[in-house]
């Protein structure tokens, strides 16, 4: 099996890189500019019309839309215990992804691209005061459900991942959110993790090749 990640720094392609990375698998990693519109190219839009990342090629057999990756992943290795095992707590998780992807998410893009959600000339500190409001909502939330436990399940998760890479993201736009302590525990612990370490020293070398 041939496995072919489409990855760019900074986005939520982190989270099936440090997957993949955890499951031991064999797999290629072809870097995308979108900061010069590579996502845009015939050839990419070929593979994904959504012009996003990640895509994971299997077999050449282009698979989108993270979460679907990542249950693909999970399943296809279910020795690296990337989702829980119990069927009840396995849904759980996948509802938490859900949740990631279908609203912390879109409440990240109102810092980085404020005109996709208000195209009225000086609406973008606007946008960007209601985005970091939602933020915080999403983060409290989180913050209750890691008090007193190390992963958002019984052990290690893509779940966490996937949590992970949103709250650094955010962080990266200089929001005030010091006060989530377990949050930020959290982080710290991911970033412990080999496999994240390994993700974050190639994402370095890709943003500088790209400058």
């Amino acid at each position: 099996m041939k496995l072919t990640l489409f990855y760019s720094p900074m986005t939520c392609a982190l989270v099936p890189y440090v997957a993949l990375t955890e499951a031991g698998a064999s797999f290629d990693v072809r870097d995308v500019n979108t900061r010069a519109n590579q996502h845009l190219t015939p050839e990419f839009l070929e593979l994904n019309p959504k012009h996003k990342v990640p895509v994971l090629l299997i077999d050449g057999d282009p698979l989108t839309e993270n979460v679907a990756i990542q249950i693909w992943i999970a399943r296809q290795f279910p020795g690296a215990r990337l989702l829980p095992a119990d069927p009840r707590a396995e849904i759980q998780a996948i509802a938490v992804m859900s949740w990631i992807t279908s609203t912390i998410h879109p409440h990240l893009t109102h810092y980085p691209r404020p005109e996709n959600h208000c195209d009225t000339p000086g609406s973008a500190v606007g946008v960007r005061r209601v985005g970091a409001l939602l933020l915080k909502e999403d983060f409290a939330i989180a913050e209750k459900r890691l008090a007193g436990r190390e992963w958002f399940f019984d052990h290690f998760t893509t779940v966490d991942t996937y949590f992970y890479w949103a709250f650094r993201r955010a962080l990266s736009f200089g929001l005030e959110l010091t006060s989530l302590e377990h949050c930020h525990a959290h982080l710290a612990r991911i970033e412990n993790r080999a496999s994240v370490q390994q993700v974050l020293a190639y994402e370095k070398r890709v943003l500088a090749s790209f400058a």
